[in-house]
């Protein structure tokens, strides 16, 4: 039995589904997804839900999954998915040029240009002495790809607490390297 995948999805208004053999198409303000299922599972149209139903008991570690990245799908039409980064360090920034591509400088001996990919947007602001980066998108593998790709950049230093982190992420501080405390 699977509890997740026993779950009836909710559809909100101005979204539209569509099964088809290769999956589900959902389309929304925010975009358009194709959902594609595991063998054996199914979704089915009942009351303005949806519902995952499998074959056979064979399918039942990816029932859940299926499940899941529907609702994952809907949710991402129907809203988006933001990821939030901080960039930490003196000097250290970020800059939007144009709608697809943004400028790092993060202490390196060049600028880093990242090109966003189709269906993810960028937002920046300047929170206290951080740039905070929002990327946002319809879909949520995607939003999270790009956000540990611009985080792998520059990842968090232990030592100096610099670089690119996740907002909440916790670091534990590295004590540096320890002053002698006796000559001889």
């Amino acid at each position: 039995m699977s509890r997740i995948g026993n779950k009836i999805i909710a559809v909100p208004k101005g979204v539209d589904i569509n099964v088809t053999p290769e999956g589900v198409r959902v389309k929304g303000p925010k975009g358009s997804l194709l959902t594609q299922l595991p063998a054996g599972i199914k979704v089915e149209k009942k009351d303005g839900h949806l519902v995952t139903v499998r074959e056979n008991d064979e399918q039942a570690a990816l029932h859940g999954l299926a499940r899941s990245l529907v609702a994952n799908a809907v949710h991402g039409v129907s809203t988006g998915f933001t990821k939030d980064l901080d960039i930490v360090g003196l000097g250290y920034k970020a800059e939007a040029k144009g709608k697809t591509m943004v400028v790092f400088t993060l202490g390196y001996s060049h600028p880093i240009e990242f090109t966003l990919p189709e269906g993810i947007s960028v937002k920046l602001a300047t929170i206290e002495k951080n740039v905070r980066v929002t990327v946002e998108g319809a879909d949520k593998q995607r939003v999270g790809q790009v956000a540990a790709t611009m985080r792998a950049l520059r990842p968090p230093d232990p030592y100096k607490q610099k670089g690119i982190r996740y907002v909440g992420e916790r670091l534990k501080k590295k004590a540096g390297k320890a002053a002698s405390t006796g000559a001889k």
